[in-house]
């Protein structure tokens, strides 16, 4: 199972394998392009197993889709329950998601790279889910607390957590040489000093 912060059961049980294996296929050859036996082969699960839990190709996507938004919605809260500060806690969930660009690439890659309305048109868009609308409570706090500047949330959201997805895109492209960790500094400054408060 693609999990960010934690380790998956082991022996991995078929959903999860299966979930896991889709995955990888999703994010190497894109969804138009993998097959139900292609998902079968590599979990090593029968075609009726995949039936069986998922119903199909769709099925796993939107299992995949909700378990990925589950994972990201965790790590936001944990990072809220940790830092009081609207400005620490964007700066951690920035620093965490170029961490997690590093080591689980295809899990950053599903959420921020794929282009879900051309498999999943009936789920909601990803920014309209609850991680990201956690993610911009946090910035309508910094507004309202005075921490950060009083512009629009939705372009204090993109101002803030736009140039890192934009970064984590690049890197998954292949047109950043050097790991996130290494441009992370950078671009927290550049962010503090848009849209915090002198």
């Amino acid at each position: 199972m693609p999990y960010l912060r934690t380790c998956p059961p082991q022996p991995e049980p078929i959903d999860c394998r299966i979930l896991t294996a889709a995955l990888d296929l999703f994010v190497e050859n894109g969804y138009h392009n993998v097959s139900i036996h292609e998902v079968q082969k590599r979990a090593g699960v029968s075609i009726g197993s995949i039936y069986n839990y998922f119903g199909g190709k769709e099925g796993i996507a939107q299992a995949l889709y909700k378990h990925i938004l589950k994972e990201l919605d965790d790590l936001v809260d944990s990072v809220v329950a940790e830092y009081a500060s609207p400005w620490q806690q964007c700066a951690s969930l920035i620093r965490q998601l170029f961490g997690y660009t590093e080591t689980h690439r295809n899990i950053i890659a599903f959420i921020f790279h794929a282009k879900h309305n051309e498999f999943l048109s009936e789920d909601p868009l990803a920014t309209l889910s609850q991680p990201f609308i956690k993610m911009r409570s946090i910035i309508k706090k910094g507004i309202e607390c005075g921490e950060f500047i009083a512009l629009d949330p939705w372009v204090m959201s993109a101002s803030v957590f736009g140039g890192a997805i934009r970064l984590i895109q690049l890197r998954l492209d292949g047109m950043l040489d050097q790991p996130l960790p290494y441009y992370e500094e950078m671009l927290l400054k550049t962010i503090e000093t848009g849209i915090r408060k002198p």
